[in-house]
């Protein structure tokens, strides 16, 4: 049984070595140009709830962006309890934010996706609207890119997954890992793959064309979604269209993170959605993180020397080696790698707290508030 179970967690790593879209490269790929032209027109949509915190860097870099075509910013204040809208509207002097507020949330939306419908209504009719959270900081030249992308790619939504603050001890010990799960879910180049059915989209940053949003019926679509950009990416897949997904590693999120339990609250209010809910895949799920991630340390550190030791072992190193570009790109040391199997341990518990906060009646809580769905 043992060794069954150290070559089944070998056989799982040398699988994602190969045969899982290389997920585990994080690597950025070069900008392309605008094609030449009169650049499309560009609505930047940014729903915002209490982020007075974090809104001004945040606006003030949109309306920094050097992009040459028409482009404006709608930051919608979702009955925040703070300065939010205040506090943007100083950040972004002589008019070029337009800030409007979000009317009564309707049964059967989230409230995010209800600031974003509000916004999108209020957007008219531009070629491509950006989508973007009111903690991204963006560099001066990303909306031109983004358009590019879409440009030469022919894409109908783009999306960029950006570096996440890295800061804190809990932030440095479980971002990278979150960041190396969410593309293990979604690999971008199977996303970019018209002949794969796996979409998904990193929702602080998506640029998305009208007339594709038309085309899958509006944000109405996706109202009562919890994990809003992946079921919307899926949509746009859905019709038709095609998808990208990167990482832009110079646009940032400024959202602080200072506690394991923040990080915690912030899995915990999706991974039980993204299991549909269901105690069946909750129990597979816990069973696979264990064989994958935990199997490998305590095969090489318990078993008696023979087959499973050297699997496990086996197992350990080619999961230390994949895990190695993300905690690289993170700028932490190599030392990091092989404490995935620990850092797991934390991320299992979120996901069974997931499913606690669900069956109490509390799940998909964020900024006060149950998700639509689960109310």
């Amino acid at each position: 049984m043992t060794t069954a179970i150290a070559l089944l967690s070998a056989a799982i790593w040398v699988y994602f070595l190969i045969a899982r879209g290389r997920f585990w490269r994080m690597v950025e790929e070069p900008a392309p140009a605008l094609v030449p032209g009169i650049p499309p027109s560009v609505v930047a949509v940014v729903p915002a709830r209490n982020e007075a915190a974090v809104v001004a860097p945040a606006v003030a870099s949109l309306a920094a962006q050097d992009y040459p075509g028409e482009f404006s910013i709608i930051l919608v204040d979702d009955h925040s309890d703070d300065d939010t809208a205040a506090v943007a509207l100083d950040a972004v002097p002589g008019g070029r934010l337009h800030v409007i507020a979000a009317n009564p949330l309707p049964p059967g939306w989230t409230g995010k996706m209800w600031a974003v419908a509000e916004g999108v209504r209020a957007a008219g009719s531009p070629d491509y609207i950006l989508l973007t959270d009111a903690d991204i900081v963006h560099p001066p030249d990303h909306l031109r890119h983004l358009v590019a992308r879409a440009q030469t790619g022919c894409c109908d939504l783009v999306s960029s997954m950006v570096r996440l603050r890295c800061v804190s001890a809990a932030e440095q010990a479980l971002i990278p890992a979150f960041v190396f799960f969410f593309f293990l879910l979604y690999p971008p180049a199977w996303i970019g793959d018209p002949r794969r059915k796996i979409a998904g989209a990193a929702g602080g940053c998506i640029l998305i064309r009208r007339e594709a949003l038309e085309r899958i019926g509006h944000i109405d679509r996706v109202r009562a979604e919890v994990i809003d950009d992946c079921a919307l990416a899926t949509a746009v897949k859905r019709s038709g269209g095609r998808i990208w997904l990167g990482l832009n590693g110079s646009a940032l999120s400024v959202r602080e993170y200072g506690t394991f339990a923040e990080i915690g609250r912030m899995v915990a209010r999706t991974a039980f959605t993204q299991l549909g809910y269901s105690p069946w895949l909750l129990a597979g799920t816990l069973a696979g993180l264990a064989i994958t991630y935990l199997a490998p340390p305590a095969l090489t550190l318990l078993a008696p020397p023979g087959p499973a030791r050297a699997l496990g072992a086996t197992a350990w190193l080619l999961m230390s080696a994949l895990y190695l570009p993300a905690v690289r790109y993170y700028r932490r040391p190599w030392f990091w790698a092989p404490l995935l199997p620990l850092i797991t341990v934390f991320y299992l518990g979120a996901t069974m707290w997931s499913a606690i906060s669900y069956w109490r009646g509390r799940g998909g809580m964020w900024k006060g508030r149950a998700s639509a769905a689960l109310r």
